[in-house]
């Protein structure tokens, strides 16, 4: 065959004919690879927020709650995780009080309480009486779980060491007074901030000088709290409008819970949240280090 008529009939191959539709060129096909220098899609949880969070808790507990600030961590407790025996405390004497540093926790005292649990009023971490009951001659806690989420001093003095100081002392006399509510086989969990200053308050430490030891941390993830807010110290911060909002937003701040129990003590286990109707299974994971 003359060779130009070869490149012709090539040619003509390749055209398409009139009503022929077009092929779609094959994408090549991707293979997973593992090895040095190469990557592989990994599967599950790519942020915090994906991972299933930790409740160290059970429904039937009972649960002491200290600076409880606008209550809304509480009334998620008993709204969403079914918690029937809460007592939440506030530093504010009166709830006349702690309206007016937060106005809107109306509706979380209002929950709390239709739920059957209770706020209590003008309760200082350092200096707060035991929850208790009489066993013989012997007073014996009575609270399986004490939380105290974000402990601080407030104030806004911009000395560091001065500001270390002053939340150390309040958490040694936290864990000295919860100690006399604290049940057998209860636990004590404190939820800080990650990073400095936090980090330099050394909670571990001064938990272990108390009577206690470390039984777990992990993650605290706010989602897990349906309605939940981080209150500041200095009550609900205002942008210079005067409009409800300004300021950072401390549930977004990553955050670790400490869980601590009494030295040479076995930890009460924590059940699995209880359902009510049209609830879907769920089950808690622990992310602990």
């Amino acid at each position: 065959m003359p060779k130009k008529r070869k490149v012709l009939q090539q040619q003509q191959r390749g055209k398409r004919k009139p009503g022929q539709p077009r092929l779609r060129d094959k994408a090549p096909k991707l293979k997973a690879e593992t090895g040095h220098g190469k990557t592989e899609a990994k599967s599950g949880p790519k942020n915090p927020s994906q991972l299933q969070p930790t409740i160290p808790f059970s429904p039937e507990d009972a649960i002491l709650l200290v600076g409880e600030g606008d209550l809304s961590f509480s009334k998620a407790l008993v709204e969403h995780h079914y918690c029937e025996n809460v007592t939440a405390t506030v530093l504010e004497p009166s709830q006349e009080e702690l309206m007016a540093k937060y106005p809107h926790a109306k509706e979380n005292i209002d929950k709390i309480a239709a739920e059957g649990s209770k706020v209590a009023y003008g309760v200082d971490a350092k200096k707060m009486g035991p929850f208790a009951h009489k066993s013989g001659k012997e007073s014996v806690g009575s609270m399986d779980r004490i939380i105290f989420n974000f402990p601080h001093v407030g104030g806004k003095s911009t000395d560091v060491n001065r500001q270390v100081r002053y939340n150390q002392e309040l958490l040694v006399e936290f864990f000295k007074r919860a100690l006399l509510s604290l049940a057998p086989g209860g636990t004590i969990i404190v939820t800080l901030f990650e990073g400095e200053p936090y980090t330099l308050w050394n909670v571990r430490d001064l938990a272990r000088h108390s009577g206690l030891q470390v039984e777990r941390s992990y993650r605290f993830q706010a989602s897990a709290y349906p309605g939940y807010s981080h209150a500041r110290t200095l009550g609900v911060v205002k942008n210079k409008h005067g409009d409800v909002g300004g300021g950072w937003k401390g549930e977004d701040r990553p955050a670790r819970s400490y869980v601590f129990v009494r030295k040479d003590e076995t930890p009460k286990p924590v059940s699995k949240k209880r359902k009510r109707a049209g609830d879907d299974d769920s089950d808690d994971s622990d992310d602990s280090d």
